[in-house]
Formats: structure tokens, sequence, C-alpha cells
């Protein structure tokens, strides 16, 4: 297991403000060579990506890496609707716009791995290539995502839960240490049913950069990560034109096998929506965090996936 503190040297690192698509979005940039973009999930920061932004730069790569909108020292639009996918697309490809690039490779986590794949199907020539950690990419469901949801895992699902205002939001900034640290993402009931002071520290992460997670969702809550979910059916009623289409950019999928995610999704079937996959790779004993609890197999695996896609260039 990976303890390496590298709190200060992400400080050393800084960041600036980009204004995008009518907000801001504090950005982390790092190193020289092809362009990677980094896109974190929920409940997360740009400094989730922290071992990958180090490892990519030493083996020649650019990064940025954003607090997504919603989260951290970026802009936390009031409407719900504010947080559909297409916004958050737009968002990255404002990023774009910013250094002037034509286009990059795009990597997420989480709810970053679902803004990507969208990202690489409504904008095509923009994303060189794409990566996705934790969710697989899926196509269009027949029906409502929470429709669905519904009736396969009971409102008791915590996506289901999330959904309205007020009442995750509450019970979740109401104990941050539980909420950050919990790994039992499935059942609402079971997510708040134990105290965060009765949590230990995982051994992939020091207390510094807990304590930088802690302070940041006391600060912020965490109605701008739920407001994505909220979305989930706005977002598919929007997406009728993509029916049909699948990912042709290369593409690298990586999970845990212990991952409560892929529980509930199918990765057998990525082979049906990527036309390109070059690598689809399930670490044995790693959970949901994966970037952070193993980041020494996960940045080996986009090391290679992007010297691939770019060829010759790169240290």
């Amino acid at each position: 297991m990976n303890r390496q503190n590298l709190l200060e040297d992400w400080r050393h690192l800084g960041s600036r403000q980009v204004a995008v698509n009518g907000i801001e979005l504090q950005v982390t940039e790092h190193g020289e060579g092809p362009l990677v973009v980094f896109c974190h999930g929920f409940p997360e920061l740009g400094f989730s990506w922290r071992h990958q932004v180090f490892a990519l730069a030493e083996a020649g790569f650019r990064t940025l890496t954003p607090d997504m909108r919603g989260y951290g020292g970026s802009s936390r639009p009031d409407r719900i609707e504010d947080y559909g996918i297409m916004a958050v697309c737009g968002d990255l490809i404002g990023l774009l716009d910013d250094v002037d690039a034509d286009d990059a490779i795009f990597v997420g986590h989480d709810w970053g791995a679902s803004v990507v794949w969208r990202l690489a199907l409504e904008y095509p020539e923009r994303v060189r290539a794409v990566a996705g950690l934790s969710v697989p990419a899926t196509r269009r469901p027949p029906a409502p995502p929470l429709q669905i949801l519904r009736s396969r895992l009971t409102d008791d699902f915590y996506m289901c839960w999330f959904q309205e205002p007020g009442v995750a939001d509450t019970v979740l900034a109401a104990d941050v240490r539980r909420t950050l640290l919990q790994d039992d993402v499935i059942s609402a009931r079971r997510m708040v049913s134990q105290s965060g002071a009765e949590m230990p520290t995982p051994p992939w992460l020091s207390d510094a950069e807990l304590n930088y997670y802690l302070d940041t969702f006391s600060k912020t809550g965490f109605t701008g990560g739920l407001n994505y979910y909220r979305n989930l059916d706005r977002d598919w009623e929007l997406s009728a034109h993509l029916d049909g289409k699948r990912i042709d950019q290369p593409s690298l999928f990586i999970a845990g096998a212990r991952d409560p995610v892929i529980q509930f999704t199918r990765t057998d079937r990525l082979p049906a929506m990527l036309t390109d996959l070059r690598a689809s790779l399930i670490l044995e004993d790693a959970g949901h965090w994966i970037q952070q609890e193993r980041p020494n197999e996960v940045n080996d695996a986009l090391i290679a996936f992007a010297r691939e896609v770019c060829g010759a260039g790169t240290n």
C-alpha cells in the first residue's frame, strides 16, 4: 500500500482560475508535452490525481487537472440543471481552448469517467484518446436511468437517495469524515450507519492528505457533486442523438475488483461500446479509489496507453 504524503508537493505546483463556459475552474497544470486532462468524481478533488500528475509529467506529458464544477476552488452554481453532463463537457472544451489545444487525452474516474466517455461522443475531434476508471462506458439505456435503478435496486440505492435536494446534502455534510471514507456506497442506509470517528485513515492516504479533503469539503459541502446525480434523467432525455453511437478513439478501462460500482455495471460489454479498446484492467484486491489506492499500477497503465497513442516524442 502507498502512504506517501504528496500534499506539500501538490501545493507547491499552485493553481490558477480559468474562466470557462460561464464559470471558473481552479486548475493545476504540470509538465510539458502532449496534453492529458484529469477529471475526478464524487466526492473527490483534482488533488485525487496527485500521483498521476507527477508521474505523467515525469514521463513527458503536460497535465491539466481541474476541480470540477461544484467542487473545491471551482464555481458552485446554484441551479441543479447547471450540473448537467453537457455543461460539464463544455467546461472541458473551455479548458482546451484556454491553452490553445486542439485535443487532449482525457482521463476520468467515477463521475469523471462518465463525463469523459460522453465527451468522446459529443466532441470526437477534441478527444485524442480516453481512459475511464471505475465506471465503464455503456450504451444509452432504453428508459430513464432512475426508473431502471429503482426497479432493480430500490430507493435505498445511493443514486436514488441522492435525488431529493437537501436530504443527502445535510446528512453527508453532518459527518464529513464518514462521507469521505465510506466504501459501501451501494446502500444509502449502510452509508450512514457508522460514525466517521470510528473509521481509520486508509493505508493509502496520509493523515495530512485526508485533512486536506476534510477541510475542503467542510467548507464547500457536497451539494455540487450531488447535483450531477440529480441530472441523470435529464442527461438521458438530451442524449437521444447518441443511440447506437460508439466511441472510436483509443480507449482504456481500469477498475478495482472490489469496487462496488462494477457490481451493478457491465464491464464485459465494453468492446460493444469502445471500438478501439486497448486494454481493460481489473486490479485484484483494489477498491473504488483506485488511482490513489494503487497509483503505481494505474500510472504504468496510463503512461503506456498515452505513449502508445502519442507515439514518439515522450520520455
